[in-house]
């Protein structure tokens, strides 16, 4: 699931100065026929209600919401790097360096695998969830601890209600 890893020591530290790694960049449940058939069925279902209440605009946006989750529930993660440095963390072409984030969390009981939860200053996206390789752990926190605050995090419950349902 992960690529090799590439962690860099400096001469004076004894802490890495990074680790690098490549990983999907979500968790992707496979999804069958039947799957795709119980959301058409609800998607037609819902479509025949808005029009039954003379609301074809909402008809019209909820089959192509429904159109798009289908081709998004469809298509396969690519594969994205990730690494940890002394610098910030890096998603990705973007990094977030450590004045922008508050706090972390390594998650190794994840069922999907260890994840890193970092908090975020930003409204829009606070929690920002990277999965990591379990070899790693110690090399990651090392680097984060001497930066960023350790916090208890966790997934928000919608994140986990859509993953209940294969998303």
């Amino acid at each position: 699931m992960y690529t090799p890893i590439m962690v860099q020591f400096s001469q004076m530290e004894p802490s890495p100065r990074s680790v690098t790694w490549e990983a999907p960049e979500h968790h992707h449940v496979e999804k069958g026929n039947d799957w795709f058939f119980a959301l058409t069925i609800i998607i037609i279902a819902f479509v025949i209600v808005a029009i039954l209440f003379n609301n074809v605009l909402f008809a019209l946006l909820i089959g192509v919401a429904g159109g798009a989750l289908a081709v998004s529930a469809a298509k396969r993660p690519s594969i994205i790097p990730y690494a940890v440095t002394v610098r910030g963390v890096k998603v990705d072409d973007r990094l977030y360096p450590y004045a922008t984030l508050e706090s972390y969390c390594i998650d190794e009981e994840d069922p999907r695998g260890p994840q890193l939860l970092l908090k975020s200053e930003r409204m829009i996206m606070p929690l920002i969830i990277l999965p990591i390789p379990a070899d790693h752990i110690d090399d990651i926190e090392s680097i984060l601890e001497e930066r960023l605050e350790e916090e208890e995090l966790e997934e928000s419950l919608f994140v986990k209600i859509l993953e209940l349902f294969g998303f």
